[in-house]
């Protein structure tokens, strides 16, 4: 199966959001075509149980408030490998080109004049929707669907176009969203939205650990503290409202997933 990667070459690979069984084919077969394997912090263990014997795992994630490796770090790691003859692996969850930073790994690898190629995998917005039983995009309500990060390179949100998201009939899909869930509720509603448009926090996705948070914008901070990851993917709109027609409630989904509930006590 080694073939499958040719010695000195990387592959970007979607590790999806967990759950091995949410792989792609052709990503369960890089990663059992690597010698060498460098993986976010936040892989699910299912899926590194995957990794032949004979293939070295590097963990290189980045997790916030945590010594970790830098970008820099990263890609020289990479360049290496693939110098030395490698089958590389940069195992990335969700899709590596959905800020996974794809670009600027292989961007280094080209300057070193590594080839690299990119299998893209299932990203977080896609599997919280699945599981949660809703529909990112709804005809008429939601005709857009915006992929946000809460985490810039300067550490700031105010230079988002809050008022294009707020405005707009769609469906906002929030990665790295628990430390600013507050400016998040703050800047949206100062720009428009209702408070009680609906939201769905996530966390764990596709894991057995899995958290699913229903509540609406102006209790968001509360549904991230019930959520309970640093790793929270935040929906926002009309889309994510529960598609059950009843009362919010805590509820029980499949074994080892958790729905809950937050609403307004008048």
């Amino acid at each position: 199966m080694s073939e499958l990667i040719a010695p000195g070459e990387v592959w970007l690979v979607g590790a999806g959001p967990g759950d091995p069984d949410l792989l792609t084919r052709k990503a369960e077969r890089l990663i059992r075509a690597a010698s060498v394997i460098f993986h976010d912090a936040l892989i699910g263990p299912g899926i590194l149980d995957l990794v032949p014997r004979s293939a070295r795992l590097v963990p290189v994630g980045k997790r916030a408030g945590r010594h970790s490796s830098t970008q820099d770090e990263i890609n020289a790691l990479l360049v290496e490998a693939a110098l030395a003859g490698e089958r590389v692996v940069r195992l990335k969850g969700g899709d590596p080109s959905v800020f996974g930073r794809s670009m600027e790994e292989i961007d280094a690898l080209a300057l070193a004049g590594v080839r690299a190629q990119i299998c893209p995998g299932i990203t977080a917005a896609s599997a919280a929707a699945a599981s949660a039983g809703i529909s990112l995009t709804l005809r008429g309500s939601a005709r857009e669907l915006r992929f946000v990060t809460a985490q810039t390179r300067s550490g700031r949100t105010d230079d988002l176009d809050w008022a294009a998201l707020s405005g707009a009939r769609s469906t906002l899909a929030f990665y790295m969203g628990r430390t600013a869930a507050s400016e998040i509720r703050r800047q949206l509603i100062a720009h428009g939205m209702a408070g009680d448009t609906p939201v769905l926090v996530a966390s764990n996705v596709s894991l057995a650990g899995e958290k699913l948070v229903h509540t609406r914008l102006d209790l968001l901070p509360v549904a991230i503290d019930a959520a309970g990851s640093e790793a929270a993917l935040i929906l926002i709109g009309e889309a994510a409202r529960p598609r059950t027609g009843r009362e919010p409630s805590l509820s029980a989904s499949a074994p080892g997933s958790v729905k809950i509930h937050c609403e307004r006590t008048l």
